[in-house]
Parts: C-alpha cells; structure tokens; sequence
C-alpha cells in the first residue's frame, strides 16, 4: 500500500477530512493576515518618510497651522509619525486657545501625543490576538482529528480481527496528517506573530521619539520668546 497525499487523503475520515480543511483555511486566513499588515506597514513606512522632513521644516519655521493642515491630509492618513505629529499640534493649539498655563499646554500636547500612539498602535496590532488564537489551538485541532484517527485504527483493528499493519494504515495515516498539518500551522501562525509584533514595536519607538520631538520643539519655542 502506497502512502502519499493522496492515498492518506482517500483513507481519512470524515472527521478528519473536516479537521483538515479547518486548519488548511487557518493558515490562508494566517497568510492573508500576514501580507495584509505588511501592506499596511509599509504603507505608514513610505508615508511617514515623505512627511517628516516635510513636517520638520514648517515646526522650524513656527508654521504650525500649516505643520497641522500637512500632516492631517489625506494622503498621509496612514502616516504614523503625522498623526502623532497631528495630534501634539492640535492639542497645543487647542491649550493655547484656552489660555492656559504654558506648562499645561505643553501637558496638553504630550497627552495628545500619547492618545494618537495608543490609537495608531492598535490599528496596527489589528488581527495579532486571531493570530495567537490560531497558533494557540492549531496543535489542539489537529489533536482532535488524530483522537478519531487512532480510533478508526482500532476499528479496522476490530473488523479485520487483525493487528496487521493493512489494517490500522488508514487510520494512523489520517491521525499522523492532522497532527502535522495542526503542528504546521501553529508554527507558521507563530512566526507570523513574532515577526508582526517586533515590527509594531519598531512603529512604536517612533511615534515616541516625534512624540518627544514634538514636545521639545514646543518647549524651546516657549524658551524662546
């Protein structure tokens, strides 16, 4: 008895046909993720590199409405470092409105910082808990379709009244390709995970840094005058 994809595919159950195709749709489910955030990713990359210098010369000059009017266009809604930009901006102006303190407008703009990081950092983190969800419970699927496995294996074992292993193939075929394939898919859902995440972490230094850079113009512009 031959024992590729395909034969072990004809001797499956449907049990574990049906736990098969689940996990193969978790992995397209875990690539799509995956190519969709890189997209995103390099989106806010390639936009934020074409605003900040932008961005810096106007908060050199003192331009700030027109610092704030660059970074909240369209074309650079998916700019990290212009929304963080966006927000110190808005929030000072809004302090100054106010006429408070200039400590509190400084305040102010940090806080406004901090609240778009926070924003942006989720919309990046979007899809990560479905990918720890997939890479949790793939081993745990598959597990399952390696229970029913086994047990037609004892099945063909009762019926055939033999221990021969023509008897038991089918099943401990299907229990050895649902185990793999959950196995598979676990790793590659937490690979994806990693990688994703030590990407957004990057995104967040950087908001934090303008961030940081945004509050210190603001504070030697006040020193200034």
């Amino acid at each position: 008895m031959q024992f590729g994809l395909l034969e072990m595919w004809a001797a499956m159950g449907a049990v574990a046909k049906t736990v098969a195709i689940i996990l193969i749709a978790l992995s397209v489910i875990t690539i799509y993720m995956f190519i969709e955030r890189l997209l995103v990713f390099s989106r806010a990359k390639k936009k934020s590199r074409e605003v900040a210098p932008k961005l810096a010369d106007l908060l050199k000059s003192g331009n700030l409405k027109d610092a704030l009017s660059l970074s909240n266009k369209k074309d650079y809604k998916g700019s990290h470092l212009a929304r963080v930009t966006a927000a110190g901006i808005q929030s000072f102006i809004e302090g100054k409105e106010a006429k408070l303190g200039f400590d509190e407008q400084i305040a102010t703009a940090a806080r406004g910082c901090e609240r778009a990081e926070s924003l942006f950092s989720q919309e990046l983190r979007r899809g990560l808990p479905i990918l720890a969800t997939i890479a949790t419970s793939s081993p745990f699927i598959g597990l399952f379709g390696t229970i029913f496995g086994i047990m037609n294996a004892f099945k063909s074992m009762q019926a055939t009244g033999s221990g021969g292993i023509g008897s038991v193939a089918g099943g401990i075929s299907e229990a050895l390709v649902t185990t793999a394939v959950g196995i598979g898919v676990a790793v590659l859902a937490l690979w994806v995970f990693n990688t994703l995440n030590s990407r957004i972490e990057i995104y967040d230094a950087e908001m934090a840094n303008t961030s940081s850079q945004v509050v210190d113009f603001f504070i030697k512009s006040g020193e200034a005058r």
